[in-house]
């Protein structure tokens, strides 16, 4: 057994494991969005939503991305599709 591989999907799941940042990342597998939509969508605090996106962002799942002077974020790690697709169905 690979151990590397299953420590590796741990600690994706991990990051998936709580439930606003499942919200998050199943938004933006749609399409891109600043931190101001996510919060807005979201209903929550800023500094909640940028905790979360930090933790993501810091895991490899999402990416920040320019966009003139703003900053939109996108998922980078193609197995999370997968993932939130096995949820929404």
């Amino acid at each position: 057994m690979d151990s590397k591989k299953y420590l590796k999907y741990s600690e994706l799941f991990k990051a998936l494991g709580h439930p606003v940042r499942l919200k998050i990342v199943d938004g933006l597998l749609s399409h891109t969005c600043n931190v101001g939509e996510i919060v807005e969508g979201l209903g929550l605090p800023q500094s909640t939503v940028s905790q979360h996106l930090g933790l993501l962002r810091n895991r490899g799942i999402i990416a920040p991305e320019k966009d003139g002077v703003r900053t939109c974020y996108k998922v980078v790690d193609a197995k999370v599709r997968g993932i939130i697709d096995c949820i929404n169905q």
